[in-house]
């Protein structure tokens, strides 16, 4: 396949990344949708991301040494990232062998009542209940139990509208469940379609930065991660898989969901540090000032009001790329609410479609949480093309990604016909050719799915073991 001509998101991507011309033999996605029940091409957007991934590494690499490297991705396996969890990562028993690891109480809860629920106007509300206080927000706001048949209630006595800007104004989240026409029409809808799929802008004017010296198109590079859940940890992920030294910075009351932790921790150190605590602001500060990169996974002006802002981050530091993740991007009239990907695949149309498609008669979300992964795919893409163009033309970056970008991205593939028997994962072979085994961690001994993107010359690898939460020191490696 080559995906410059078969692979609609791989070119609107390669538009962004507006770089040189790809030798025809560059990039090879191979493979087919679908591996999981879902109309959408799961697997061969996830893939394009991957590949467009891949190239603006390799424009980093060409940096380096002057060469160019082959990429390569399947789709089967580009899907499979989008699978948290379960089938993707297993511990080793006390007999030797792996199994699955069951998922939570507290995960199986969330899931159980964030699902769409019909309002009184016959529309759909989704709300989402993935932490404790964002939870007791949406529960305050319905005035319900945290049950399946309480919230269902709580639901059925709103209009819609009214729901979704009552959960919004308790700075909580939830989204109604649009058509993709409705959507595109929606003032926020149509704010983000005539934007790209991701912003890379140029804030400030800097001398270029060369390339500090290594054997991995990120190598030496510093990247701190401030981000928790899925999209924002994938996108430093990503940018471990390529040689970076990541960094990830939380604070200890803050609450986590401890499977989602462990599942993008690869890669990466762990620290605690306390934005509220003057002794912890301050060496977060000195942290940022030697930063390359710092990913921020936080409410629209979050990190702004402790000091962390924008503006101020690129005060610290001139010639900063910063990449902000979230659920509704940019501007528009959305922008300052959060969100997550059940809710941007609920405002966009993704679970309108869904339901459809898969003949449910109500919305149904998809089977794996593909607008968070994909958005950190997108993410680290982003920054790795803002870097380079660091690299030649100097200048402070700002990269800007989110979840319904990546919704509406997604929908724009088209949809598959058949997929009604998909298989929903890998087969055990297929897992085993891409699993790695990661011991002695504080989870036990991990079998997972490693990095699933191929370079030639610097495969994508995770280096150390995968770090408990808050493990490590708050300062970066020597270069």
């Amino acid at each position: 396949m080559n995906p410059t001509h078969d692979n609609n998101a791989f070119a609107e991507l390669m538009a962004i990344r507006n770089g040189a011309p790809l030798d025809p033999d560059e990039v090879r996605i191979s493979g087919t949708d679908p591996l999981y029940v879902s109309p959408f091409k799961l697997g061969e957007t996830s893939a394009a991301a991957l590949a467009a991934r891949g190239v603006a590494a390799n424009d980093l690499w060409e940096l380096r040494t002057g060469r160019r490297q082959k990429i390569g991705i399947d789709v089967r396996a580009a899907a499979a990232t989008s699978c948290y969890g379960g089938d993707m990562t297993l511990r080793r028993d006390a007999h030797g062998e792996y199994q699955p690891i069951p998922y939570s109480d507290e995960v199986r809860h969330m899931v159980s009542l964030t699902q769409p629920w019909q309002a009184a106007d016959g529309r759909w509300v989704l709300p989402h209940t993935n932490l404790p206080h964002l939870e007791r927000r949406v529960l305050d706001v319905l005035d319900s139990r945290s049950t399946v048949d309480s919230v269902r209630a709580g639901v059925a006595c709103w209009n819609s509208d009214a729901l979704e800007d009552a959960i919004a104004a308790a700075n909580a989240c939830a989204g109604k469940v649009r058509t993709p026409e409705e959507w595109l029409a929606h003032p926020h809808g149509a704010y983000l379609a005539s934007r790209p799929v991701v912003e890379i802008t140029r804030i400030a004017d800097g001398e270029p930065e060369p390339l500090p010296p290594g054997d991995r198109p990120l190598a030496g590079i510093r990247v701190l991660d401030h981000t928790r859940i899925l999209a924002g940890p994938t996108a430093a992920l990503g940018m471990a898989e390529h040689g970076a030294d990541v960094l990830m910075v939380t604070a200890s009351h803050l609450p986590q969901v401890p499977s989602f932790v462990r599942d993008t921790s690869h890669g990466k150190r762990s620290c605690f540090l306390d934005m509220d605590r003057s002794a912890d602001a301050a060496r977060l500060r000195e942290l940022v000032r030697e930063a390359d990169v710092v990913i921020d996974g936080y409410r629209p002006n979050r990190l702004a009001a402790h000091g962390f802002g924008f503006d101020e981050l690129v005060g610290l530091r001139p010639g900063l790329i910063h990449v902000s993740v979230n659920c509704y991007g940019s501007g528009g009239p959305f922008a300052e609410r959060a969100g997550w990907d059940q809710v941007a695949q609920a405002v966009t149309g993704m679970c309108h479609t869904q339901g459809l498609a898969t003949g449910a008669g109500t919305p149904r979300l998809t089977p794996v949480f593909t607008c968070d992964f994909l958005t950190g795919f997108l993410a680290t893409f982003g920054a790795m093309v803002a870097l380079a163009r660091r690299a030649r033309e100097g200048g402070s970056y700002r990269v800007q990604v989110s979840l319904c970008q990546s919704a509406m991205l997604l929908q724009r593939q088209g949809l598959l016909d058949d997929f009604r028997d998909a298989p929903g994962r890998l087969t055990p072979a297929e897992f085993d050719a891409l699993a790695v085994c990661d011991d002695d961690t504080v989870y036990g001994d991990l079998k997972t799915l490693g990095p699933v993107l191929q370079m030639s010359e610097t495969p994508c690898a995770w280096s150390g073991t995968t770090p408990e939460l808050g493990s490590g020191k708050a300062e970066w490696q020597r270069r």
